[in-house]
């Protein structure tokens, strides 16, 4: 992976327009789409406009909380409420917040309705699918985005621009870890496989964030890990192996806390995140030949509204894809993230479409 360009670069404030308003939709009312929609708030060119649930109530809720216009739900018999809500001609663009094994699905009907698409992360739980989203938003000439905040953070690019200066020297290796021990409860989406819970999908994305920035896309992946009783993976390591003997190392779990950190490892010295977990760190902690010094980044809203500016960017200017984020590197890593699940024997649902 080469090194993204960072989509702020030179702007005052991720909140300051960009061009003409978007009216949003978005897809489900849980805590995901509670935070992400707080932050698109903030943006000066966003109009909250409608939100979807399956239920009337939280629909209802979830708009009058935040603004928005009207909202849709599930009809006895009719179409469900996402769908109602891609058929207004208002919506621009759509967010989905909704589990996991059911990003396809509705990407899909937002797609097939003419709608611009950010999807939480992953955008789906296979290669297959990803590809057939890219497929359809290519087709009909539409954006589509994984909504893979962390890629977007100051913090982020500031360190691939730290890496890219020479001042650290090659990379050679990277650890990184995200867990925390999540009470097991099988009604819970994070332990439901059929709505594709479990640490991969969940966790292991933003640990491959720092070691594909700096090292680029392995040669192999070597993986192992623990299912539970229902074929949920508990935790996993990925090991990334390079022909040239650079490596990473990463750790998943939902069963125990770590770190929450990534180190870059190179010939000249080593970068360290901090100041929260590595999805969305305040804090670089560089060692070069100058010895250690510590950056320190402001956050606008939560950190989202990094993302959100890009999508909003994009859009505006008649972009199909982010440069930040594009649609080969989401395809890449869930065909890696394909050869890990084969590794650990683990499945689900939705891969009876490939």
């Amino acid at each position: 992976m080469v090194r993204p360009p960072c989509a702020q670069e030179g702007a005052a404030s991720p909140l300051a327009s960009t061009g003409a308003p978007l009216k949003w939709a978005v897809v489900a009312t849980g805590s995901i789409a509670g935070k992400v929609t707080a932050d698109l708030s903030l943006l000066e060119d966003s109009v909250l406009y409608a939100v979807s649930s399956r239920s009337g109530h939280r629909a209802a809720e979830f708009a009058d909380r935040f603004g928005f216009h009207t909202s849709y739900s599930d009809a006895d018999g009719g179409p469900s409420g996402f769908e109602q809500m891609f058929a207004d001609p208002a919506v621009d663009v759509v967010y989905i917040a909704t589990p996991h094994a059911q990003h396809y699905e509705v990407a899909r009907s937002a797609l097939e309705h003419g709608k611009h698409v950010l999807c939480e992360k992953p955008l789906t739980v296979n290669a297959a699918e990803a590809a057939e989203l890219i497929t359809i938003a290519r087709d009909r000439n539409l954006f589509l985005m994984e909504a893979l905040w962390t890629r977007f953070l100051p913090s982020a690019n500031r360190a691939w621009d730290i890496l890219a200066s020479g001042e650290l020297g090659a990379p050679s290796w990277v650890q990184a870890d995200l867990g925390f021990p999540a009470p097991a409860d099988p009604a819970a989406r994070i332990w439901d496989p059929a709505a594709g819970g479990g640490a991969l999908l969940d966790l292991s994305v933003y640990t491959l964030t720092w070691a594909l920035g700096a090292l680029g896309w392995p040669d192999g992946v070597e993986a192992s890990g623990i299912l539970n009783e229902h074929g949920v993976d508990i935790q996993n390591a990925l090991t990334l192996r390079y022909d040239d003997g650079r490596h990473a190392q990463l750790t998943s779990s939902l069963a125990a806390s770590g770190p929450g950190s990534a180190t870059i490892a190179c010939s000249g010295g080593w970068l360290r995140t901090g100041g929260g977990d590595l999805y969305n760190p305040s804090e670089l902690h560089v060692s070069g030949p100058a010895g250690v010094r510590v950056e320190s980044f402001e956050r606008v809203g939560t950190g989202y509204t990094y993302q959100l500016r890009e999508v909003t960017r994009c859009i505006q200017q008649g972009l199909t894809e982010s440069p930040t984020m594009p649609l080969a590197d989401t395809l890449r890593t869930m065909e890696l993230l394909d050869g890990v699940r084969a590794q650990l024997g683990l499945s689900y649902a939705n891969d009876a479409r490939q």
